[in-house]
């Protein structure tokens, strides 16, 4: 239901507009083709930080507050009105789920999970108790790729945009999706920063 002052956006799971999706597909397999475990752990690492610094010192009622953004490439419509803490709770749930499906893979278990960003939203309630969660979840996905012998994994599950994907490729996604969600937060912490003056 939409409430009267909030902003008519695309339905969760509507995807990228399709000349968005096509280059997104061309970068992911570039990133594939160039990238390593230790350069995708790096770059997981490299954003998780600046993630930090960014909601770090956020106050609670801050932090909980939705700001619209200019839709930013690889972000749905539907995920333009988030606050801080919703993005952790969205970052909490994908780095989860991405944690359990490489785990199953590298360990030749096919996942029976279906993968669909309209089951990844977060909780418009999402408060500062997110922080430790999110954080655990960024432990929880970098322990999986460490436990793993080999991310070239046989298997392989379906994500909605990229299609069948290895291990691998789930981990190159990990690092990149987080870098979508730092733009995003830097974005609603400008907005925070703008409303407050």
């Amino acid at each position: 239901m939409i409430h009267q002052n909030e902003p008519r956006l695309a339905p969760p799971g509507a995807g990228l507009p399709k000349m968005e999706n096509i280059m997104a597909r061309v970068l992911s397999r570039l990133r594939l083709w160039t990238g390593s475990r230790e350069s995708f752990n790096a770059s997981f690492k490299r954003e998780r930080e600046l993630i930090r610094g960014l909601y770090r010192g956020c106050e609670a009622d801050l932090g909980a507050r939705r700001i619209l953004i200019k839709r930013l490439p690889g972000l749905e419509d539907s995920s333009r009105n988030w606050s801080v803490w919703m993005t952790l709770d969205h970052l909490r749930i994908t780095n989860t789920a991405m944690a359990g499906v490489i785990s199953e893979l590298a360990n030749d278990i096919q996942p029976t999970s279906v993968v669909s960003t309209a089951t990844v939203k977060p909780s418009p309630d999402a408060t500062a108790a997110v922080v430790a969660e999110y954080e655990a979840s960024c432990d929880a996905l970098l322990a999986a790729v460490n436990a793993a012998p080999n991310l070239k994994t046989k298997l392989r599950h379906i994500h909605p945009w990229f299609g069948p994907m290895d291990a691998f490729a789930w981990h190159a996604l990990a690092g990149g999706h987080m870098g979508i969600h730092r733009a995003q937060l830097q974005r609603i912490t400008q907005g925070l920063n703008a409303g407050a003056k």
